[in-house]
């Protein structure tokens, strides 16, 4: 029985030996460079589609000019916005952290057919874009004879 107790003692200090020496400034950065990725920079592309609000979009398909007021308000009141392409795809539209003056003038954009430039991103099924440039895509002009 002296044996069990004083193994178990000796087991007890080795442990918390070890995790002081966990604990220790060169243990923490090896843990956290093991767990750093290091991200590749992105390449830019330019996509075009209509700015929707998320909420009414996903939620019951809301978009076009018939939903432009709607969207309006809620892309003013916080709702976030995306991109949707003419071939469905639907793009979370995340501002620059330099410049968000483009990810900004977006939100006066709802259901206008648009030109975003950025970097895209894909994460657990959400596909998104950094909003780096952004410009409205002018109406087709009328041909004439």
């Amino acid at each position: 029985m002296k044996r069990a107790i004083v193994l178990a003692a000796v087991l007890a200090v080795t442990l918390s030996a070890f995790g002081a020496l966990a604990d220790t400034p060169a243990a923490a950065g090896k843990a956290a460079s093991a767990k750093t990725e290091v991200k590749a920079e992105a390449a830019s592309v330019t996509l075009k589609g209509e700015i929707v609000d998320t909420g009414c979009y996903i939620s019951h398909g809301a978009m076009g000019e018939k939903h432009k007021s709607c969207a309006t308000k809620c892309l003013a009141a916080g709702q976030p916005m995306a991109l949707l392409t003419s071939d469905g795809v639907l793009y979370l539209l995340t501002q620059n952290h330099k410049n968000a003056d483009p990810f900004n003038k977006c939100k006066e954009w709802a259901a206008a057919t648009v030109e975003i430039t950025g970097p895209t991103f894909e994460r657990s099924g959400m596909k998104s874009i950094e909003v780096d440039e952004a410009k409205p895509v002018a109406a087709a002009a009328a041909t004439t004879k």
